[in-house]
């Protein structure tokens, strides 16, 4: 006789990832009720700032730092005094990024210093803003260009005596200048495998077509680049920096992989 073997049950899909607003106006956080994702340059520089209406992150600037500059001019030191000033006068500040080094071609080229340097700097400023400010919730970010680089920086991290899977959330960088989306959906799989909970940086709309079971967070400003070529409400010249725009692409958005969840 054949024999039965009791039929599994199906598992529940995973849940879809928090998405951020990337936005470029601040004083956006006090009109808005989703998530958002502002950057230090972007804050840095407003004297009053707005009280936030909704949880938001705080994106540290760095590609434009290091790509400007060729190094970090803000200091450790500057930006935890920074983030705390958010946490007091912004208030509901969710986490803020680290001060980790890209590792796309421009980053590069700018530092004059390999992939392997930057790890470990961006190891070292992690270490450096933890000891300077253990309070606040600032969260590593893995950097690499290679998938064997990722799972290397990994292991630098854990060298320094920082188990990334005990974080409750890492940062994975240099994942949106590519070429090809399926190379980024690689690195984070190999990551989410070890036992990483995820945030994807900028990361596009057909990446977490892929991606979406193995992040737990994500952001994007993509809304503002395709924007400057719309104008639905009438009242711009172009939709690039609308709101009501922005949050009409967030919600197009969410429920797109609603849509791509329901079918897995």
């Amino acid at each position: 006789m054949p024999v039965l073997v009791p039929a599994q049950p199906a598992q529940a899909a995973p849940p879809l990832p928090t998405f951020w607003l990337g936005v470029h106006r601040p004083h956006w956080l006090k009109e808005s009720r989703v998530p958002m994702f502002v950057s230090n340059r972007q804050l840095a520089r407003v004297k009053t700032l707005p009280r936030a209406g909704h949880p938001w992150a705080l994106d540290s600037g760095g590609f434009t730092e290091i790509t400007k500059f060729g190094e970090w001019r803000t200091t450790p030191q500057q930006y935890v005094q920074q983030i705390r000033r958010y946490r007091d006068e912004v208030g509901r500040l969710s986490w803020a990024s680290q001060q980790d080094l890209m590792c796309e071609d421009d980053a590069l080229r700018m530092t004059g210093l390999t992939i392997d340097q930057h790890q470990d700097l961006t190891v070292a400023n992690f270490l450096t803003l933890r000891e300077l400010a253990p309070e606040l919730p600032i969260i590593p970010v893995v950097q690499g260009w290679l998938r064997p680089q990722y799972a290397r920086c990994v292991e630098k991290f854990a060298a320094a005596g920082v188990d990334l899977t005990k974080e409750p959330l890492v940062g994975v960088g240099s994942i949106r200048r590519r070429p090809s989306t399926f190379t980024a959906s690689w690195i984070l799989e190999d990551l989410h495998a070890m036992g990483l909970r995820l945030h994807a940086f900028g990361y596009k709309k057909t990446g977490l077509d892929i991606s979406w079971r193995h992040v737990a967070s994500a952001d994007s400003m993509a809304w503002s680049k395709g924007g400057r070529f719309e104008r639905t409400c009438g009242t711009h010249k172009s939709e690039a920096n609308c709101l009501p725009y922005a949050l009409r692409w967030r919600e197009d958005l969410l429920g797109h992989l609603a849509a791509v969840r329901e079918s897995a």
